[in-house]
């Protein structure tokens, strides 16, 4: 009989004891209760330039400017003005300056008369790129022209 009332109280005192580290332990997780600050992910801003290019394309002939993109980032390329006359269809293309052309892009081409939205939009690495402006077949003078390039 001494024997069962030894183990009853070695239970109970380990029920006790048990009881004590959770007590402990819940006052440990609540000691700050002030809910932990939530981060939300961000992307970085990337500095963005604005090149201005001007020129002129002859009938049948075409032009192009290099430029240079220093990080992975947007690029927006617009013919903002051609003409006259001011309605012209000219060829607008972003690609890879080589010797004395700029051979574009695969989808890096549009047709489009001048505007205010970006007629060319897309991501580019960096490296040296080029615009180009080229006579679609509807010229019938020279067409003076302004392209804007907006990249990282």
């Amino acid at each position: 009989m001494g024997r069962v009332g030894w183990m009853h109280d070695l239970m109970r005192a380990g029920f006790a004891l048990a009881a004590i580290a959770l007590v402990v332990g819940a006052a440990a997780c609540n000691k700050d209760s002030t809910p932990a600050a939530t981060t939300t992910p961000t992307t970085p801003t990337v500095a963005r330039t604005t090149d201005t290019f001007s020129g002129t394309v002859p009938v049948g002939g075409s032009a192009f400017h290099t430029f240079a993109v220093t990080v992975t980032g947007t690029i927006d390329v617009t013919l903002t003005v051609a003409g006259p006359p001011s309605t012209v269809v000219m060829g607008l293309s972003i690609g890879t300056p080589a010797e004395d052309k700029c051979t574009a892009l695969a989808g890096g081409s549009v047709n489009t008369a001048a505007g205010s939205s970006a007629q060319l939009s897309g991501l580019a690495s960096p490296g040296p790129l080029c615009v180009g402006v080229r006579d679609v077949g509807n010229q019938t003078a020279p067409v003076t022209y302004t392209v804007t390039v907006v990249h990282p």
